[in-house]
Order: structure tokens, then sequence, then C-alpha cells
């Protein structure tokens, strides 16, 4: 594969810079356009035709003051040592990709580890109790020999000391940050962060000078839910941003899991409210969990064995088209690809299930069995 030279990287930090347009929007102009470079070198009057757009962006496109931000973007990254990926490149998180909103550019300081095997996010409450904290060091120690990769959002509470838990027993960590890689916040996490290194990484989809504004913050948790097989939430209160992560990971298709606790404690009554409102499985160890998602390498019933790829169905072959391609993909992913009613790809699915030609795995994932 080709490396990318500055100016590619210019062109397609300059769409991530576009005032107004969101992650949608971004992807659906770039392929518009044929890429990147493309957008900016498209006509003003051919612009202001594309759905989303308009004669302001259209306008903000053409004039090309958004390259000379992402030129200096460009300088800060290469300065600190920083990835950006855009949404096509092979080093963005896989699983990120499948979710219709995902950022068009996430810049990201650290191991590359961004697509491991299984990856597992564990948020909750920023006022952890000492429960809390327990729980959080008894599921995480449980998950070392397992290969996963843990996410949070290097937030106060549950976030920290997850990261914290995994540094400690070796596993790798991302911390998705809510602001842009010239600062830390909170402040306290920057030896944790420089640890976190090491081993893993942080990465945020927000370019520098961006500050740790609140309405960034559910930008952030679709990050977290997107990147993961699966969520986990220790303690929460009724509100707060662990439930929203949840909320989004149920969108994508992603399992849930949840710690209960107590009905009288109030940092349980968010994980209580999401198992009994079936947003979520009830875990009471890192064992259930790992059984919960397949993870746990105890022996399971055989796959039958596959057939040859050779009386499929046309809605099949596509199917199969689409997993030779991606490798993995989310049902989500297949249906917009597919264009399939979603009654009738969840039908075909099923019956390629059976065949023994694919199989799915957490988080309705699927792949092709060989």
């Amino acid at each position: 594969m080709m490396q990318k030279t500055n100016q590619q990287l210019i062109y397609e930090i300059g769409v991530s810079l576009l005032p107004g347009i969101g992650s949608i929007n971004g992807k659906k102009l770039v392929a518009y356009c044929g890429g990147a470079e493309g957008v900016f070198k498209q006509k003003k009057s051919h612009l202001e035709k594309i759905e989303g757009i308009g004669s302001k962006l259209a306008e903000a496109i053409s004039t090309q003051k958004i390259l000379s931000k992402a030129e200096k973007e460009l300088q800060f990254i290469e300065k600190e040592n920083i990835q950006a990926y855009f949404f096509n490149d092979k080093q963005y998180p896989f699983r990120l990709k499948q979710a219709i909103d995902s950022p068009v550019m996430i810049f990201y300081k650290g191991t590359d580890v961004l697509n491991h095997d299984r990856i597992l996010a564990i948020v909750g409450t920023r006022n952890i109790t000492d429960r809390g904290k327990l729980i959080t060091d008894k599921f995480v120690q449980g998950l070392k020999d397992a290969g996963i990769m843990i996410i949070s959002g290097l937030a106060y509470g549950v976030d920290s000391r997850t990261h914290r838990a995994c540094v400690k027993n070796h596993i790798p960590t991302v911390g998705v940050l809510a602001h842009g890689l010239h600062t830390l916040y909170p402040n306290i996490n920057k030896k944790l962060s420089n640890e976190m290194q090491q081993q893993g990484g942080i990465l945020t989809e927000f370019v520098s000078g961006t500050k740790p504004d609140a309405f960034n913050f559910p930008q952030r948790n679709r990050v977290i839910a997107g990147m993961a097989d699966a969520t986990l939430v220790i303690e929460s209160g009724k509100k707060g941003g662990s439930l929203i992560t949840a909320d989004i990971a149920n969108s994508y298709a992603r399992d849930v899991y949840a710690v209960p606790g107590r009905p009288e404690d109030p940092y349980s009554k968010g994980c209580n409210f999401l198992i009994k409102t079936n947003r979520a499985a009830l875990v009471e160890s890192a064992d259930d969990l790992l059984y919960q998602l397949s993870w746990d390498n105890k022996e399971r019933p055989k796959h039958i064995q596959p057939k040859l790829f050779l009386d499929l169905k046309p809605e099949e072959q596509k199917i199969v088209d689409i997993l030779e391609k991606e490798k993995q993909a989310a049902i989500d992913f297949i249906m917009i690809e597919s264009k399939m009613p979603s009654s009738k790809l969840a039908a075909t699915l099923l019956h390629l299930e059976f065949e023994g030609v694919i199989k799915c795995m957490p988080g309705k994932i699927y792949q092709l069995l060989r």
C-alpha cells in the first residue's frame, strides 16, 4: 500500500473540518466527489446541488480557507507523533466504520491496536463507589488472559479505574477523548495517559484546540460504542454518559451488559434500569461476560461444515461478496450495502448460518466460515 502524501492528508483533514456538515454527509460528499481531494477541486455550482451541502457550505469549500487550517493541523500531528486515519483507511477501526455516523477522521497516539480481535468497552459513573472500584478491578483482572483490548473514556471514576487496572494487568487499553490532543482532560490523568500509550493509546475525532465542551461528550460516547464488540456498564445513576453509550451501542446492534446492584444504591439505578428494560444482559463476573460473548475458549457445538459456495441464491451471493470484501461486517452495514429489507436480510443471514456459510459474532457482526 502506497504511503499517503502530506497533501492527501491535508485534503482529508480538510473534509473533517467542514463546518456544519457532520459525519454522514461528510462521507457522502467524499463518495460523490470521488475522494477527499475531489471535494476541494469540485466547482461551487456542482457542490451546491449535492444534497445536504447548499450555498453556504459550498462557499466555505471553494474559498479553500479550510485547507489552511488543515495544513496547520498536519503540522501539529507531525510534531506530536499523532496518527490521522481517514474513514476509508485500512488502519481505521473496522468496527467503528460499520456505524453510519462514524467520524470522517480520527487522531490517535499510541501503539497499533485499534483493530484488535476482541474489543470491550467499559463505562460507568464519574462518582465511582468503593464497591464500583472493587468490581472494576475484579472484572479487568478476570479478563487479562482473554486476549481483549479494553476502551473507555479516560474520565473520572469508572473510566480511569478501568484504564489503570488495564495498565496494571498489561491489557491493551485505549481512551477516547472529547477534545483535541493538544491537552488532556482531566489533567490528573496525564501520567496514566502516558502509561496507556505504551500498550494502547488515546484517540479523538476532534482537532487540536477543541475544548472538552459538554456537547462533545455524547459524540465521544458514540466512538466508544462503535469501536467495541460489546459495552459493559459497571455503575451508573439514573442519567449519565454511560447510559447514553449503552443506548448508542444498542442502536448499533452491539451487545450491552450491566452489573446489577441494590435497588437503594443511587449508582446502581442506571444498571438496574438497563437490565430490567432488556437494554442490557446481567453479568456478575468476568467469567459471565466471557461466556456470554463466547470468549471463554470453552468447547461449543461445532459449526456445520460449510458448503462450497456454488448454489447460492442471488441475495445470498450478495452477502457473501460483501463479507469476502470486508472480512467482517455488522448487520446494519450489510443491510446498507446489500440494499435488502431488514426482514429479508435477517432470514437470509439465518439461512446462511444454518448452511455453515457464515457465523454471527458478538455485536451482530458476521464473517465467512471457510
